[in-house]
């Protein structure tokens, strides 16, 4: 005699569920991963903006800038 397979709709309810809940769990995974991501490339365009700055030479030596000012001011 065959055996015959019955699926049970409770069952089938059970791993709807559970898949459910297993895409809720990535999804807030990714998240924060699209969080942290976000922040990282924050960081990475001011990097980038320093060494730009420090590239073109563009930063003032507050001391020397302090200096000549005052030697301005006497002259």
């Amino acid at each position: 005699m065959s055996e015959r397979k019955i699926i049970l709709l409770s069952e089938i309810i059970e791993t709807r569920v559970r898949k459910e809940k297993e895409l809720e769990y990535y999804q807030r995974q990714l998240d924060e991963l699209q969080r942290k991501m976000f922040f990282v490339k924050k960081e990475i365009d001011l990097t980038n903006v320093i060494i730009d700055i420090i590239e073109h030479e563009k930063v003032i030596d507050i001391k020397e800038y302090v200096y000549d000012k005052i030697e301005s001011k006497y002259e």
